[in-house]
């Protein structure tokens, strides 16, 4: 994918490419930026097996996803099972069409790995909530239109209940965001202040202090839903750490005519290139196998193993760069070699956030294999 190439939906960030435009404007056109999503909301109303086809031609040809971001990968999916049809009608066309950006109101700073330790309150007013709280690693905040948002409409309720799932506009009167910078000197996340903030009671999805289900689902659609599953490497993580050659070549590149590749070197490249290999063939086996729009509990062995193979490649690209792997600026380091360097450091996140590594690990030990607490 050329850098900037990517359209996430929204207004407020804009590809570079305006023939980014063009094909999202013709795949929304024939409902192919949500394939499986039935007509009447912006999709093609395609069946599992057709999907499969259109994505593996769209592979083939080497054409990247028309629409990314969390409505399409996230929330749209979820809406489509627990939101009323006004809320299905007010949304999806939108999303479908690339019209707004999406951000996830999660994580608080006293809730993070924690999710249902939140404590962003909405009081019940009549006709609408009001919002107090404050919410962190939200992706992309600053760029998005609307936000949806776990919050406690019952504090007295256990701890996994009283929580409401929420959706509402980033343009509220009192809605704030502030970029966090990271350590590799680019701000992918906010913390997102919400003062005040009223949100009317249509946009309440599902039932009150019931929003604990609807937020786990929507996990699930992050981390295995049928489009997640089907992009394999061609979206997201696994996209972006991708060299402009393979491994085995680019470490070839940076050694002497007539030099070998060091043996253990080898080794390490072919063990990451089977896992990636693995990953790939078990997601499309899983949208193959799938009855539903996700697998399930299962969808925690996905973002587990991504997130493994997404270091482990990128410590091999600076195992195979040397110091020419840790350049921050200068024109002694290519542009492939100063990205992958921040890609690098960012990606000591990538076993933390969308859940840490160790909750994947829980899940798929209670959920998957059946181990006791």
């Amino acid at each position: 994918m050329v850098p900037g190439e990517q359209v996430n939906g929204g207004s407020k960030r804009r590809s570079t490419h305006p023939d980014a435009y063009l094909w999202l404007e013709r795949m929304a056109g024939k409902g192919w930026t949500v394939p499986t999503w039935p007509e009447e909301y912006g999709g093609a109303g395609l069946d599992k097996d057709h999907f499969v086809v259109l994505v593996e031609e769209l592979q083939r040809i080497q054409a990247r996803p028309p629409l990314l971001g969390m409505g399409v990968t996230m929330l749209g999916p979820t809406l489509l099972e627990y939101g009323t049809h006004a809320q299905k009608l007010k949304h999806l066309p939108a999303i479908a069409r690339g019209e707004v950006a999406w951000c996830q109101g999660y994580s608080e700073p006293g809730a993070g790995s924690d999710l249902a330790g939140l404590q962003t309150k909405a009081e019940d007013k009549g006709d609408h909530y009001l919002i107090n709280g404050a919410k962190i690693w939200t992706s992309g905040a600053n760029h998005a239109d609307w936000m949806f948002a776990l919050v406690r409409t019952n504090p007295k309720a256990p701890k996994h209940q009283g929580i409401s799932f929420l959706l509402l506009s980033m343009d509220s009167p009192g809605v704030e965001t502030k970029p966090i910078v990271m350590l590799n000197g680019s701000s992918p996340f906010c913390q997102t202040f919400l003062t005040d903030v009223k949100v009317p009671k249509e946009d309440l999805v599902h039932e009150v202090d019931k929003g604990w289900a609807v937020g786990k689902r929507l996990l699930q659609h992050e981390r295995s839903g049928l489009a997640a599953l089907a992009n394999g490497t061609h979206a997201g993580p696994m996209e972006r750490i991708k060299p402009a050659l393979t491994l085995p070549k680019l470490a070839q590149s940076y050694l002497s005519a007539g030099e070998a590749i060091e043996a253990k070197l080898r080794q390490d490249i072919v063990v990451n290139e089977m896992l990636r290999d693995a990953l790939g063939l078990t997601q499309k086996r899983a949208v193959e196998e799938s009855q539903a729009n996700t697998p399930g509990a299962a969808t925690s062995i996905f973002k587990y193993v991504e997130a493994e193979y997404v270091k482990a490649q990128l410590e091999l690209q600076l195992q195979i760069r040397g110091h020419q792997g840790v350049g921050w600026e200068g024109q002694g380091f290519s542009g492939e070699e100063l990205a992958m360097a921040r890609l690098w450091l960012e990606a000591k996140s990538i076993s933390i956030a969308g859940g840490s590594n160790e909750v994947q690990l829980n899940i798929i030990a209670k959920r998957v294999l059946g181990l006791p607490d």
